[in-house]
């Protein structure tokens, strides 16, 4: 797992529209990485669409929500298309991104997934907060809280 206070590990990984987004091209926003087990499912469904909801609030301060899965982006654009969602969906279909954070995985009837995990990201690139074993019904909520409180000091 990456250290609180140490630089994230940089990436650049292609979105659903297949654009690559690179950690250094967003230097100077806070990012909430959120990490997802799998596209169109009930819970990452519920996450994913919160924080579209809250795209505008994560704008108002300077700040850009992600997710990221496992899943190629193909799959993340049918995701998007299916449920009108408008935050930007990182694939990690190697789970490259996911081990240097430090993810964990979860034996969920024979197939590993990624488990629900939000990376909280300074405008200096620098790793703030860990959220682990997430509740995706109003996580965006408690993610905006905490960059408001950190930028407020």
């Amino acid at each position: 797992m990456v250290e609180i206070g140490s630089p994230f590990p940089s990436f650049s990984l292609p979105n659903e529209k297949n654009e690559k987004v690179d950690l250094a091209q967003l230097r100077g926003k806070w990012i909430a990485l959120f990490v997802y087990p799998k596209d169109d499912t009930p819970g990452c469904t519920i996450e994913s669409k919160g924080f579209s909801a809250a795209k505008s609030d994560f704008e108002q301060a300077n700040a850009v929500a992600l997710g990221i899965s496992a899943d190629d982006s193909a799959s993340h654009q049918q995701f998007c298309d299916k449920h009108g969602l408008t935050v930007s969906l990182l694939a990690d279909p190697n789970g490259e991104l996911l081990r240097a954070g430090g993810v964990g995985q979860t034996d969920w009837h024979g197939t590993m997934y990624w488990d629900r995990t939000t990376f909280l990201i300074d405008p200096q690139g620098i790793l703030r907060k860990v959220y682990k074993d997430v509740k995706p019904t109003g996580h965006e909520q408690q993610v905006l809280n905490d960059i408001r409180a950190l930028s407020a000091q």
